[in-house]
């Protein structure tokens, strides 16, 4: 378990386009919104430092954050980040808050397990194809896990692990339906491509092997 991330967070009095730029280029902040949980919409702002090395932490996404605001612990989690298109910095920050009696809903990475001891790449020489990397689930926050495994252990060569598949945790469960129209493919260990063809590629060099002998 990761220790919980705090974010220092300032009333921000200063709103609009302009006055946001200013806050990042001049005073090196980055604008942010504190809302829900029946309390009021606040603006606020945090130094660019400070979010930043928070953001390099995985579970900033899928843990609860401890938001000290005027001297007051907020338990919130990240709704929503603007990056700028090309460099990819923070532009603003939604942050949500909690209670521990109200489900959450938030998307939290998987974690693939076993890939270099895999039945289908060591002994079937396939390849490991992604097709999911983060997962969306709804839980309490007491719930809220930090990734989920996925074991591919024992997956064999043209196997496919799907959304149904996978083992939740307690309390945890899907955004969306997993049924059979919905019930999306995670990860799947690809056979080569042209295997006839390598196969062939072999009969004729055992065939070269064997004039070659004669």
């Amino acid at each position: 378990m990761s220790e919980q991330i705090t974010l220092q967070l300032q009333q921000r009095s200063v709103r609009g386009t302009n006055a946001s730029r200013r806050l990042r280029r001049v005073e090196h902040m980055i604008p942010g919104v504190l809302y829900g949980e029946a309390g009021d919409t606040q603006s606020v702002m945090i130094s660019d430092v400070e979010f930043g090395k928070a953001l390099q932490e995985e579970s900033f996404f899928s843990q609860v954050l401890n938001a000290e605001l005027d001297g007051e612990q907020i338990p919130t989690v990240v709704k929503d980040l603007q990056r700028h298109p090309a460099s990819n910095r923070v532009l603003h920050f939604d942050l949500l808050r909690i209670s521990e009696d109200n489900e959450i809903q938030v998307s939290v990475p998987l974690h693939f397990l076993n890939e270099e001891t895999c039945i289908g790449v060591k002994l079937g020489g396939g390849n490991i194809a992604r097709s999911i990397t983060e997962l969306e689930i709804r839980c309490l926050p007491k719930h809220l896990p930090e990734y989920i495994e996925v074991d591919l252990a024992e997956v064999e060569a043209g196997q496919t692990i799907h959304l149904s598949d996978l083992s939740l945790p307690e309390g945890v469960e899907f955004l969306h339906a997993t049924d059979h129209v919905h019930d999306s493919p995670v990860v799947s260990i690809t056979t080569r491509r042209g295997g006839k063809v390598d196969e062939d590629e072999e009969d004729a060099d055992e065939g070269d092997e064997e004039q070659e002998a004669a």
